[in-house]
């Protein structure tokens, strides 16, 4: 059986790498493989996760009624597939957006404006390596500000500053490629270990 799945994934690592060549069915195939049984994974997860023990388990078999109201408002969203009583969707997704907004705007502004703006508040000593570095970070955020700052001309020391964030962003915008690009690789390399441990087994179940 170990040698039949691995063959089975062997054939639809070659589909996906048949794009490499031009679109065609074996590639088509494999895609659409893949999205279903994501799909249908996807459910099954959501069912077991979300459905039974936040619904099923505490409604039936713990007897907290009150969160048959959080599954009516589920059951709601429901009505948007439907034309003539989609309008009842709405009140389901609007409870859902608001309760989203008013968690994730105070997250975001911890993840996104305050640890970045702490980030940048760094002790600079330049009789040390890491002040220096310090040093280094906060002049490229603000170089990189300065860059986005229409309000003045990009001439003199604002447009020597400028120039310097284009190059900052640059560097940012190169090492975040290459760590993406290595990421890929190191996907390929994977996929091609695997092709030649499933050579090496059929090799090895054959005697050649």
């Amino acid at each position: 059986m170990e040698i039949i799945w691995n063959t089975v994934a062997l054939f639809l690592t070659l589909c996906i790498f048949s794009f490499l060549y031009k679109d065609n069915p074996f590639y088509k195939f494999a895609e659409h493989l893949v999205v279903g049984v994501s799909a249908g994974y996807f459910a099954i997860l959501v069912f077991f996760t979300g459905f039974k023990p936040k619904v099923w388990t505490p409604i039936f078999k713990q007897g907290e009624w009150w969160y048959i109201l959080p599954a009516i408002l589920g059951i709601m969203t429901w009505a948007r597939f439907s034309k003539k009583w989609s309008w009842i969707s709405r009140f389901s997704i609007a409870f859902y957006m608001g309760i989203a907004v008013g968690v994730a705007i105070p997250l975001d502004m911890q993840q996104m404006v305050i640890r970045q703006l702490s980030a940048t508040m760094l002790p600079v000593h330049l009789m040390s390596l890491q002040g220096l570095w310090n040093l280094v970070i906060i002049l490229g955020v603000l170089s990189g500000l300065i860059y986005f700052f229409f309000s003045l001309e990009h001439k003199g020391v604002v447009g020597g500053a400028a120039s310097l964030g284009i190059w900052i962003l640059m560097i940012g915008f190169g090492a975040g490629f290459g760590l993406t690009v290595m990421g890929r690789v190191s996907l390929l390399a994977d996929r091609i270990q695997f092709m030649r441990e499933w050579y090496m087994m059929i090799k090895g179940v054959t005697g050649g």
